[in-house]
């Protein structure tokens, strides 16, 4: 019976084996011209990703820079595969592959970025952030914006902040985390109406659970929540924040303004 396990196992392996060459080398023995083959080796591998699995990524990917060793949307999709495999010197050097490859990239600067600003390189995040605000026509570009204010908001500068998280609602009006963070802006400038209906919007995705709370949105929602007198609505986001992230510096701040 074991032996029988043995050959099916083999059997399976040789499948999976021959599965992924003819994956790898499809695109080139149909005849696809040589863009088309860094795009859909590139497309494959970010599926792969997109998965999970981050060792199948890299084939299709090294294959695209096998054709082509400058081609940015692959060093760009191999930088994310050893993010999310936390080989993050490993990733750097693909990203930075990435922008010498093209410099003009939104997309690029803008997932650098966020890579900096998860590590705490918060000056050198919001220089790649900036830069991917800077494209007009980048889709992602109120993201980006986003991405950069609360950049600049750890960085100690609020006024560029506040301006960057206005002009991400200004390009698309439900973006949770800018909701969120102008939110948290307004209410350390004592500007509680505003704070309290920007984080309302906030609210509303919540409840077409489009989003969901995290420790400074329930830390917001609290501040709001005593500025309406709404008790009940303060000590439920409090219990959610204590139970859920009892670790978080937003709960350390509830617990002193408690005090």
């Amino acid at each position: 019976m074991r032996q029988v396990h043995a050959v099916l196992l083999l059997l399976m392996a040789i499948m999976v084996s021959a599965c992924s060459t003819t994956s790898s080398d499809r695109f080139e023995k149909a005849g696809a011209s040589k863009e088309d083959a860094l795009e859909s080796y590139t497309s494959l591998g970010l599926q792969y990703l997109r998965a999970g699995d981050t060792a199948g990524a890299k084939s299709p990917l090294q294959r695209a820079l096998d054709i082509d060793d400058s081609y940015a949307p692959a060093y760009n999709a191999m930088a994310l595969v050893f993010q999310a495999e936390r080989d993050l010197d490993i990733a750097e050097s693909y990203f930075r592959k990435a922008i010498d490859a093209d410099s003009d990239s939104a997309m690029i600067h803008n997932n650098f970025g966020v890579f900096l600003f998860s590590q705490e390189r918060y000056q050198e995040a919001c220089s790649e952030l900036a830069r991917a605000t800077e494209d007009p026509f980048y889709t992602a570009r109120a993201q980006a914006f986003e991405n950069l204010g609360r950049c600049y908001r750890r960085t100690g500068r609020p006024d560029v902040a506040e301006h960057a998280l206005r002009r991400s609602l200004t390009l698309s009006q439900q973006r949770p985390l800018a909701l969120v963070e102008l939110s948290d802006l307004m209410l350390e400038k004592n500007q509680d109406p505003e704070a309290a209906a920007l984080f309302n919007r906030f609210r509303e995705l919540v409840e077409q659970k489009r989003v969901n709370h995290f420790p400074l949105s329930l830390w917001v929602g609290i501040r709001v929540a005593r500025y309406e007198g709404n008790a009940n609505m303060a000590a439920t986001y409090a219990l959610l924040l204590k139970n859920m992230y009892p670790q978080s510096v937003e709960y350390r701040a509830y617990k002193e303004s408690a005090q």
